[in-house]
């Protein structure tokens, strides 16, 4: 799922509509508050793409990331 290129962790969700990728955001969007990492990310109708760096580390990918990325993928389980 997640690919690791350009110093970036990137990843793409798809859901079955809108309402369904928004909620996913809005989920994620709680965590990424309490882990303080935010991503660079897009929503497309029923699309969300994802990606990953750590500024502070020179736009590069650390265990940050990693962990944000694990937290990501155990939360997209959920609407599958």
């Amino acid at each position: 799922m997640w690919k690791e290129a350009d110093q970036q962790l990137k990843a793409k969700f798809e859901f079955k509509d809108f309402a369904e990728a928004f909620g996913f955001m809005t989920e994620v969007a709680l965590h990424v508050e309490k882990q303080n990492h935010h991503p660079t990310w897009t929503n497309t109708w029923n699309t969300v793409e994802i990606h990953l760096q750590t500024h502070d580390a020179g736009n590069s990918v650390t265990e940050k990331d990693k962990k944000l990325a694990e937290t990501i993928t155990s939360i997209y389980k959920k609407y599958q």
